[in-house]
């Protein structure tokens, strides 16, 4: 366990980091999957306005380093050629 005052703050300030970065990915996760259960029922309509939420909430968690860049970059042009290959 920390023993100096910084290392005692470092822990909490980690702590905390942590969460917000555990409650960012839950909610990137749950946008991809909102998205992947359209695809599954073959709405395209539905899918498509899925895709519009996630994609920002996955470049956001890519911008706050939650997930690497190409990550999230990667995620959304597969999800986003899924959608496209769904019949109108």
């Amino acid at each position: 366990m920390a023993n100096t005052p910084s290392a005692k703050k470092a822990a909490r300030k980690i702590a905390r980091r942590t969460a917000i970065n555990k409650t960012r990915k839950s909610r990137v996760r749950t946008f991809v999957k909102q998205v992947e259960a359209a695809i599954a029922a073959g709405d395209r309509t539905k899918a498509t306005e899925a895709l519009r939420a996630a994609e920002p909430e996955l470049m956001r968690a890519a911008q706050k380093g939650v997930l690497h860049a190409n990550t999230a970059s990667r995620k959304v042009s597969r999800l986003s050629a899924r959608v496209k290959a769904l019949p109108a």
